[in-house]
C-alpha cells in the first residue's frame, strides 16, 4: 500500500490562506489540520466530537470548517482542529466526497469522482 499526499489551499473564513500538503487518508472521516496551522488561520472552533483511533481508543477534538481547493476544485469542509502531537495534516473522505475527488488505488492518485443523480419513483 502506497501513501499519497496532495498540496492544497486552505482558506479560512477571514480570507487567511495557507498552502498545506495533506496526507491523503480515505479511511478518516474528517480531514485534521495541525495546530499551528489552524492557529495561524484564525480557525475557531465550532463543537466538539468523539473519534475512534485506529487502536480503538476515543479521543475529542474541537472541529471548524474553512475553504479547500486541490486543482480548481473546492469546497467548504469541515476540519478537525489539531491538538499537540496531531502533527500530521489529513484529507479525509468526507472532504474528498465534497471536492468531487476519490483516491484511485491503482495510481494512487487523486481523480474526479463519478457522480450519480439517483431519483426515487413517485408513488402514482
Amino acid at each position: 500500500m502506497g501513501i499519497t499526499y496532495a498540496p492544497v489551499t486552505v482558506t479560512s473564513s477571514r480570507g487567511r490562506r495557507a498552502r498545506v500538503r495533506m496526507l491523503v487518508d480515505s479511511g478518516a472521516v474528517y480531514s485534521l489540520l495541525p495546530r499551528k496551522t489552524w492557529r495561524r488561520l484564525g480557525l475557531k472552533p465550532k463543537r466538539k466530537e468523539a473519534f475512534q483511533l485506529a487502536d480503538g481508543s476515543t479521543v475529542e477534538r474541537q472541529v471548524s470548517e474553512c475553504l479547500i481547493r486541490y486543482g480548481r476544485a473546492e469546497a467548504h469542509s469541515p476540519v478537525i482542529l489539531g491538538e499537540p502531537g496531531d502533527d500530521e495534516p489529513l484529507l479525509g473522505a468526507v472532504t474528498l466526497e465534497t471536492l468531487g475527488l476519490m483516491l484511485d488505488p491503482f495510481s494512487r492518485r487523486l481523480r474526479p469522482m463519478r457522480l450519480v443523480l439517483m431519483g426515487l419513483p413517485v408513488p402514482r
